[in-house]
């Protein structure tokens, strides 16, 4: 591995250099039905929570740090239809953030060599929160902490 781990989906890691990210983004739906009201303003209902989708973004240098490998294990578990788990943190204090699956891997390789190898590889992955029973994610620290944390250094 080249360096610190500080977030990793499923068996891989996002590395400080090689397989690195440069951006997180979520998106969280909660939607309310509206509820018709004979002379008043519609009331609210809250429905519960529709979905949870993380976008991770970054560029690999493959040539000078690697990380292809890593980026096309993704794909292949995307394309298996394998639900894979997130988490980030380090061995002191993770956070398991769930199960998700890989709605999709976006590529986008330039800079190529003269064997048509890209030197330059921006990607993004699209992902969605898996309904495997979890409601939401947990910090890993006390008693469950210890039991969790030499998985998590698997990574770093």
């Amino acid at each position: 591995m080249a360096g610190p781990v500080a977030m990793a989906l499923g068996p891989f890691a996002f590395e400080a250099i090689g397989f690195g990210y440069d951006g997180v983004s979520r998106k969280v739906q909660t939607p309310w039905a509206d509820v018709q009201v004979a002379q008043s303003l519609n009331q609210q209902q809250w429905t519960g929570p529709t979905s949870e989708e993380i976008t991770i973004k970054g560029v690999l240098f493959p040539a000078e740090f690697g990380g292809q490998s890593s980026l096309s294990g993704i794909v292949s578990a995307a394309m298996a239809g394998t639900p894979l788990m997130l988490v980030s943190g380090d061995a002191d204090e993770g956070l398991i953030h769930g199960t998700f699956t890989i709605q999709s891997v976006d590529e986008d390789r330039s800079s190529h060599n003269s064997r048509g190898t890209a030197r330059r590889n921006a990607y993004t992955i699209s992902l969605k929160r898996y309904a495997d029973g979890d409601p939401a994610g947990f910090v890993l620290s006390g008693a469950i902490g210890s039991i969790v944390a030499p998985i998590v250094n698997l990574f770093g």
